[in-house]
């Protein structure tokens, strides 16, 4: 049987890939700060989940969970968990900035990290939760679009490097996703992330949609895969129309 181990698998998009590896037969694990978010999602699978609690920038907190659920090995570690943080960033507070860092950048690395001897082993795959604000930096949003594209550049460096061990490393791009992490607060504002992006008119992308983008990317042979509307959008105006792009951000 397959194994899938997926960091923040409390809720959201965690959640959803959780739910559609377990219907097609893989056993799952989850690791959220989350106690109750990670009983939520196990009750919600076939065969339930190994649940394990621990903050994914404690370097340290990485290596038990994944060698307890190891068992026959890890075939996916599924880099997920992440915070949402945007607003003006001079108003970003320092406290603010260094938590978005650790959570969506390092996090990020101690899991590769930490996971790179199980992915070896059973010539896996890596998939790292990425955005589009990680296609092109976004005005409103430039912590949360720095620690992105840090890890755009971390799947494509080890892409090639863990290519000679036999690892897939991949990106999800997504774009809004109506989940939990649009209730973050937007600094120097009484407003949340998810309030601004309907305020702009902007779609949200179904959990489903990015669930099946997570297994398509997982089986498939794409670094990264952008994942919704916007994301197709944001990649399509990068490459082709970079000089409106730049104005559609300055307008923000």
């Amino acid at each position: 049987m397959n194994a899938i181990f997926i960091t923040g698998g409390g809720s959201g998009i965690g959640r959803a890939v959780a739910q559609l590896f377990a219907g097609r037969g893989w056993r799952i694990g989850l690791a959220d700060v989350n106690a109750a978010g990670l009983a939520e999602t196990a009750a919600l699978l076939p065969g339930g989940a190994a649940t394990f609690v621990f903050d994914v920038t404690d370097r340290a907190a990485w290596d038990a969970p994944l060698a307890r659920f190891a068992g026959d090995g890890i075939d996916v570690l599924f880099n997920n968990a992440g915070i949402a943080s945007g607003g003006v960033f001079a108003e970003m507070t320092p406290a603010a900035i260094e938590r978005t860092i650790a959570v969506n950048l390092t996090g990020v690395i101690h899991g590769a990290h930490a996971a790179h001897s199980f992915l070896k082993a059973s010539g896996g795959c890596l998939l790292n939760t990425a955005s589009a604000a990680g296609i092109y930096g976004t005005a409103g949003a430039a912590v949360y679009s720095a620690t992105k594209f840090g890890v755009r550049g971390l799947t494509e460096a080890l892409d090639g490097e863990w290519a000679a061990d036999g690892i897939r490393v991949r990106s999800l791009m997504p774009g809004f996703i109506d989940t939990p992490l649009l209730d973050a607060p937007l600094a120097g504002s009484n407003y949340n992330v998810r309030q601004q992006v309907r305020a702009a008119g902007l779609e949200f992308t179904p959990l489903e949609v990015v669930a099946q983008a997570a297994w398509d990317a997982v089986h498939g042979e794409a670094i990264h895969t952008p994942v919704g509307p916007t994301a197709r959008r944001m990649r399509f105006a990068a490459r082709w129309m970079p000089g409106k792009l730049r104005q559609q951000m300055r307008r923000r």
